[in-house]
Order: C-alpha cells, then sequence, then structure tokens
C-alpha cells in the first residue's frame, strides 16, 4: 500500500473518494433527497449582485455559500435569496437549514432570520476569529 501527500486535489481523486464514501453511507442515510440548489440574482446587464450555492442532504437544506454585492447589502436582496432557497428546499422535502459564518460575516443577519446558533469554535481560522454553526426548522 502506497499512502500519497499532495496540495492539489485533482477533480478524479475526489470523485473516486465521494463513490466510495457514498457507497458506505448508503445504508445508513439513503440516496433519496440529495442534489444541489442555488439562487443567483443579476441586475439589468446579467452582473452577479448575489447569490447562494447549497445541497439538499436528505432532510437537510446545507448552505455552503451565500453573498451579496457591497452595492446590494442592506437592500433586501439576502433576504430575498434565503428565502427562495428556503422555498426551494421545503418543495424538495427538507424539513431543516444549516448554515456556518465567520465572526466577522453575518450572524446577526442569519439569526434574524431564525436560524439558532448550535456551536462556535473559537479562533477558527485564526486566532480572535470564531465561527458560527446554526440550524433552523423549514
Amino acid at each position: 500500500m502506497e499512502l500519497i501527500i499532495t496540495e492539489t486535489i485533482t477533480e478524479a481523486d475526489q470523485n473516486e473518494l465521494l463513490a466510495g464514501l457514498k457507497e458506505y453511507n448508503r445504508p445508513f442515510i439513503g440516496g433519496i433527497g440529495w442534489g444541489e440548489l442555488a439562487v443567483y440574482a443579476r441586475d439589468d446587464s446579467g452582473k452577479m449582485t448575489g447569490g447562494l450555492i447549497a445541497k439538499c442532504r436528505g432532510d437537510w437544506l446545507s448552505i455552503d455559500y451565500l453573498w451579496v454585492s457591497d452595492e446590494e447589502r442592506g437592500s433586501g436582496l439576502g433576504s430575498q435569496i434565503m428565502q427562495a432557497a428556503e422555498d426551494e428546499a421545503r418543495e424538495r422535502g427538507c424539513l431543516h437549514a444549516l448554515v456556518d459564518t465567520f465572526s466577522f460575516q453575518a450572524l446577526p443577519f442569519y439569526q434574524k432570520k431564525g436560524y439558532q446558533l448550535q456551536m462556535t469554535l473559537d479562533d477558527f481560522p485564526v486566532k480572535g476569529i470564531q465561527r458560527h454553526y446554526l440550524s433552523k426548522a423549514l
């Protein structure tokens, strides 16, 4: 057996690893209700002004990324994007949502949307910054 340590994760290697992991997990958590979900906002010229990328993982909507441009912050666009994603997740059968955010990002925003703080990691990814994990029943 050979162990390979690398800084380069190829798409082929990642796909092979994930295929093995999914096969192992299938008897425990099944494969129904899994898929990607995205919501994008674009201005009249087609430029992206905000968006969300998430995955449906069984009963859960797992939000990976949410971004709103500086020009649109405070306009309600972030709330519209979140609402659209949550509505779509419900349509797909999700019962809960999960998101994480750094202390310099959007903790109060998510809390206003009904997300409850579940856990905080101090000094992540560096000293003085926290990573907060929140969830919400859909």
